[in-house]
């Protein structure tokens, strides 16, 4: 609604629940309460992690755990803001946790905790590092470059890379997000890597090939590049496809960031739509977009245009936000079939059959 960027106290209960892929029967459940002092108090943000015999996930309010994958027993628990002295975000936790190797990397905030590794089997701390005005909503992402794992940061007051094994840093770009509103992660493409936010908040830095450091290459050009808000673009062959903060779907020259189409099918909106939402995930030459209307969509993107192949309507949008009903979760693919949830039920769909070219949109 409305009042969606604001505060409300307000009581529930976070839940984590396992169910059969080929039937949806409830295999177990681990819940928890929870009292909300964030805005959009609708449940987790982040995806829950699974590793080995292990899940791990993050609530709004900054309750850490990790659970047996057989049998929903918690294994550890950590509350963020209380274990480093910080609150959350206006919108919560909502950078997803990255395990390398024996690490669970968090965005936790604090003074010099902006980034906390925890033993991924014991929830102890193996090092922290950073200090940022709030935590922004970014999840770390690693790369490689000059021939080095680098940890990629994107924070409210900057891009900073760190090294995963013990978090001493490598290099910072400097970078004012507006409202502390970084969402999206880095995301790097040969030597470049693009970041921004609200506001046509845009950066893109050029990695060095011999040693860790980046240079800016250009920022925050007016009616350029992309400001995402709760979709993730995707860089494909030289360009960078993602939803707008006004909900217009972009196809954008990776390098320069030049827009070089637009479109408001995906979301069929006769105009831009405030935090218009619809997830990407790539698939061969193709791409599913999974829209807050509850949508399902096949369409294909280069740089000629969005056409749209196929469309079907599967999930019905259940919470609220901004004066209308949406759906923002991410869907999860396994096994040839698409996983998707709404506020209220959780439904599969079959992906092994090849869609319909009747109904080709251009």
């Amino acid at each position: 609604d409305e009042a969606s960027n604001q505060r409300k106290n307000s009581r529930g209960r976070e839940r984590t629940l396992c169910l059969d892929e080929t039937t949806g029967n409830l295999l177990w459940e681990h819940s928890y309460p929870v009292t909300y002092t964030v805005s959009y108090p609708a449940g987790p943000r982040c995806t829950p992690n699974v590793d080995e015999n292990r899940v791990y996930t993050l609530g709004a309010q900054g309750d850490l755990q990790c659970l047996d994958a057989t049998t929903g027993n918690l294994k550890w628990f950590r509350n963020l803001p209380q274990d480093y002295s910080t609150k959350p975000a206006i919108w919560g936790y909502a950078g997803h946790p990255l395990i390398v190797g024996d690490n669970l990397i968090c965005i936790a905030g604090g003074a010099g905790s902006l980034v906390v590794a925890l033993n991924k089997y014991t929830g102890q701390e193996t090092w922290r590092a950073l200090s940022s005005s709030e935590q922004g909503y970014s999840p770390p992402v690693l790369i490689n470059a000059a021939n080095t794992p680098q940890l990629i940061i994107l924070h409210p007051n900057g891009v900073n890379s760190l090294n995963p094994s013990n978090g001493k840093e490598h290099w910072v770009v400097e970078y004012q997000a507006t409202n502390g509103s970084v969402i999206m992660s880095p995301i790097k493409s040969g030597n470049l890597l693009y970041a921004a936010g609200y506001t046509k908040k845009n950066l893109m830095m050029e990695l060095s090939a011999d040693k860790p450091g980046a240079t800016m290459l250009w920022q925050d050009i007016p009616d350029a590049a992309i400001s995402p808000v709760n979709v993730q673009p995707i860089a494909h062959d030289g360009m960078l496809y993602g939803f707008h903060q006004d909900g217009t779907l972009y196809g954008v020259d990776f390098k320069t960031g030049e827009r070089i189409w637009s479109s408001l099918k995906p979301l069929q909106s006769a105009r831009p739509l405030r935090t218009g939402t619809a997830f990407i995930v790539k698939q061969e030459d193709r791409y599913w977009l999974f829209t807050e209307q509850g949508d399902l969509v096949i369409a294909k993107m280069n740089r000629a245009g969005y056409k749209e192949l196929d469309r079907a309507h599967v999930l019905a949008p259940t919470d609220v936000a901004f004066g209308r009903k949406v759906v923002w979760a991410a869907p999860a693919f396994a096994n040839r079939k698409i996983f998707l949830r709404n506020g209220k039920e959780c439904i599969c769909v079959d992906a092994s059959r090849p869609p319909s070219t009747e109904n080709v949109r251009d």
